[in-house]
């Protein structure tokens, strides 16, 4: 049982209670990938986001080389999934750039590097059981960016959930909502964080989003540098101490 953190919020020693429960894993194995294919269609479907087709909704990009599909279990049950681009100005591969390419584009001819947070997808069943279900999942997008020493985050939403970055991940609209972008079915907006002036603030308010060296590199490192894939990876922000 984790102790309550003294100078902590009310919400966030909650959810690192949560957390208690919670596992994330990098999805690496074909049958994971068609649970997070087939959680992504039900989420999707119900949402009315994107036309889709079968029961399962996948794509080559979760195959490149930067890009980091991840399932968020909890007891023992998929309930979430996020996909994590790092884009670089040698390799432009992500959603955001598809849809909004002048605007990244641009980023990277300045020699930006990005994380593009992606296909994320909660159950729908479970949001009133979970309400923390966002913060465990996006959580692993302020890991991304600093293993990866991003120097933005991106996050290409339907305008109507903008308040809630600005809010959480201090980010400003850098694309202004447009509409049949991409194939979707809603309205798109693409907003941004300025990592190295932004994120720390974030943490101090949000220290559940914080992670310590070891959680990041199980999550993200090349296979060849693990020498395994950990079957799951347990959040780390449990160990934070009070700022």
């Amino acid at each position: 049982m984790v102790q309550a953190i003294g100078g902590l919020t009310d919400f966030t020693n909650k959810l690192i209670h949560v957390m208690d429960e919670v596992e994330y894993r990098r999805i690496t194995s074909a049958e994971d990938m068609e649970d997070v294919a087939r959680l992504r269609h039900k989420a999707y479907k119900k949402a009315d986001i994107l036309p889709i087709k079968g029961d399962m909704l996948i794509d080559e990009i979760d195959f490149d080389s930067h890009a980091y599909v991840f399932g968020i279990y909890y007891d023992e049950k998929l309930i979430s999934t996020i996909r994590i681009h790092h884009v670089t100005p040698t390799h432009r591969v992500s959603i955001s750039g598809k849809v909004f390419p002048d605007t990244v584009n641009s980023l990277l001819d300045a020699g930006m590097s990005l994380i593009d947070p992606v296909r994320h997808a909660s159950d729908p069943d479970l949001f009133d059981h979970l309400p923390a279900l966002p913060f465990l999942t996006l959580r692993i997008a302020t890991m991304a960016t600093d293993y990866f020493d991003a120097d933005y985050c991106l996050s290409l939403i339907p305008p109507q959930h903008a308040a809630f970055y600005r809010r959480v991940f201090r980010s400003t609209q850098i694309v202004a909502p447009q509409s049949g972008c991409g194939g979707y079915n809603t309205d798109l907006t693409l907003m941004s964080t300025h990592v190295p002036v932004e994120l720390p603030k974030v943490y101090k308010r949000y220290p559940f989003f914080k992670s310590q060296p070891f959680e990041r590199r199980m999550m993200f490192a090349p296979l060849e540098e693990l020498g395994m894939m950990p079957l799951t990876i347990l959040p780390t922000a449990r160990y934070l101490q009070a700022a």
